[in-house]
């Protein structure tokens, strides 16, 4: 008698709703903090319906991303949930190795929000609240994207605990996503402190979260 399927794509559902709705919530996130960030630099948007308040605008913005990542958290749950299971998952291994992910992953995500604060952690290099100093101290001694890999392995181990290949797919998304954002957020962000003359470069807008 045979025993479960090994091969992965037997147990990818893509005909589901959820997983479509799930994918677009990836996609969007970032290129939506990438707009509104840009639009608040050049144009202060936020800053003007903040009252001039150019902390204020921030916290807006950080909220607002915030809450986009909760929901985003949400219908990839709910995504995993609609999906087919894979029995060879949920051995031994492969949960503690989920686990690992999942300990680690929120490590650096809290650990990274913990060294930039609130303004560091959500554009505020954007409003012109610029950090005096770079951060070289854990987590960024560790890799220079802490919140957006962090946030990656997370995913990556929710997708191993609960056994679905489909988030291996969302996940794989989410690195490519975070990937491109950092490619364009870093030179933008580096330029921004170019022009006050400092040596502060240090990415301050990893909004996982």
């Amino acid at each position: 008698m045979e025993g479960p399927s090994t091969n992965l794509i037997e147990y990818i559902d893509l005909n589901q709703k959820s997983f479509a709705i799930a994918a677009g919530s990836i996609l969007f996130n970032p290129t939506f903090w990438n707009i509104v960030a840009r639009k608040e630099y050049h144009d202060k948007t936020l800053t003007k319906l903040a009252g001039g308040n150019s902390r204020l605008g921030c916290y807006i913005l950080a909220v607002t991303i915030f809450c986009l990542g909760i929901f985003r958290d949400f219908l990839y749950e709910r995504a995993l949930r609609d999906q087919p299971t894979m029995p060879l998952l949920l051995t031994p291994p492969f949960q503690l190795l989920a686990l690992v992910l999942i300990i680690s992953g929120n490590i650096l995500v809290l650990s990274s929000m913990w060294a930039l604060g609130i303004t560091g952690t959500y554009l505020g290099d954007y409003f012109g609240i610029l950090m005096d100093e770079i951060v070289t101290g854990f987590p960024f001694n560790v890799t220079d994207a802490p919140m957006y890999y962090g946030s990656t392995m997370s995913f990556l181990g929710t997708a191993l605990f609960f056994g679905k290949p489909a988030g291996i797919i969302l996940t794989t998304e989410i690195l490519v996503t975070y990937i491109i954002a950092l490619r364009l957020e870093n030179p933008f962000t580096a330029n921004i402190y170019a022009k006050r003359g400092t040596t502060a470069t240090r990415p301050s807008h990893e909004k996982e979260l």
